[in-house]
């Protein structure tokens, strides 16, 4: 039996984020070069959108690009770059047929033209779709997130907009690259490691976590279906006890 058949329909999560890891340890195991292991990588992408728009998920957000990604290889960047713009070439038509909409969050202006040319395309021409929208974080890192909206926070107060009693969490939220984006119910991380590597630190606070030991080409719409399934199967209490939860209390 498929986990998708497994899926409780009523309480699919309306936000998955997924720190995909593990291209360049997958193409070591072929003895390839790493290039190779992030064109797989590309394929597991469409698998997994495809997959959320199954499950009938709201939100898929994409670790796509960190900011101490930069700090790679020069010809890695660049070729990671190229990829990316292919990738959003060749798949917006199949985005737009699968009513995906296009969304992304993160230090866009450090992105090469072209690049930032192919994804402009992409949101402006997957901005009618309305079923699953997918957020790619591209030069994104939380910490950077964070300071930059601590930066324009202190520049609203000073110039008298806000007042400092009105910070509230809702406040610094609406600061976020994310306004307007339910928090996540699931982070899932591929590849083995068990750290969170600065993605989405204000989100994910009550954020399930599921690791999985798959490299990230090999991760599949049953890899998906599998996360979703074990998070129906947890008790989400955000602070409460159980008795709360259940109503015995």
């Amino acid at each position: 039996m498929s986990y998708l058949d497994q899926i409780d329909k009523t309480r699919v999560p309306k936000h998955i984020a997924v720190i995909m890891d593990g291209n360049g340890r997958w193409a070591k195991r072929q003895d390839l070069d790493r290039t190779f292991g992030h064109k797989e990588g590309i394929s597991a992408v469409r698998r997994a959108i495809e997959g959320a728009s199954r499950a009938e998920v709201r939100y898929l957000t994409l670790y796509t690009f960190s900011t101490e990604n930069w700090k790679r290889p020069e010809e890695e960047v660049k070729a990671l770059m190229s990829l990316m713009v292919q990738a959003v070439a060749n798949e917006t038509p199949e985005l737009v047929k699968n009513n995906v909409r296009v969304k992304v969050i993160g230090d866009i202006d450090r992105l090469p033209e072209d690049t930032k040319k192919a994804l402009d395309y992409c949101l402006e021409t997957t901005s009618v779709c309305t079923g699953t929208t997918v957020i790619l974080a591209l030069s994104y890192s939380s910490k950077w997130e964070l300071t930059r909206a601590m930066k324009n926070i202190v520049i609203d107060v000073k110039s008298g907009k806000i007042e400092p009693d009105a910070i509230t969490e809702d406040l610094v939220s609406s600061y976020l690259e994310t306004k307007g984006i339910p928090d996540p119910d699931i982070l899932v991380r591929t590849g083995g490691e068990l750290r969170i590597s600065n993605f989405l630190l204000w989100q994910i606070a009550y954020s399930e976590l599921f690791f999985s030991d798959e490299l990230w080409p090999d991760f599949n719409e049953e890899s998906l279906y599998k996360a979703i399934v074990d998070f129906q199967n947890r008790e989400r209490r955000f602070g409460k006890t159980s008795e709360q939860i259940s109503g015995k209390s």
